[in-house]
């Protein structure tokens, strides 16, 4: 069965072509991918996430909010009993990383990344 990703922009950031790209690396990789769309929240990212059963969330983080609205997510989808990983792909400084980790999250992919590197780390977010 093929690994299920929402991959979702939460937040006021509007740039969305990196998104777009990734969610095309990995259905070209053979996972099913659900994206939500820009101006998301917290929550409706993690409703979405378990209304369509997936494996892996995604988020896209441009705008300097990843260490408020990255946690906040990881939040949503543990306050309704879900345990699903969620990967933070964008600029994120590195200093920021080993907080996003404690925080939660997955791991955590730069500008930059291999498609194959991002196909791994969903996959192995995944198992």
């Amino acid at each position: 069965m093929a690994v299920r990703v929402l991959v979702a922009k939460v937040g006021l950031d509007g740039h969305d072509r990196g998104i777009k790209v990734v969610a095309r690396i990995l259905r070209d990789a053979g996972m099913e991918v659900i994206y939500t769309g820009l101006f998301q929240t917290p929550e409706t990212v993690a409703a979405a996430a378990l209304d369509e059963d997936v494996d892996v969330v995604g988020l896209s983080m441009l705008s300097g909010a990843h260490m408020t609205l990255a946690p906040l997510v990881v939040e949503a989808l543990r306050a309704r009993g879900a345990d699903v990983p969620v990967v933070v792909g964008g600029i994120v400084p590195d200093q920021d990383v080993p907080d996003l980790l404690a925080a939660g999250v997955r791991a955590v992919l730069g500008p930059g990344a291999s498609a194959g590197a991002v196909v791994e780390t969903v996959a192995a977010a995944a198992r």
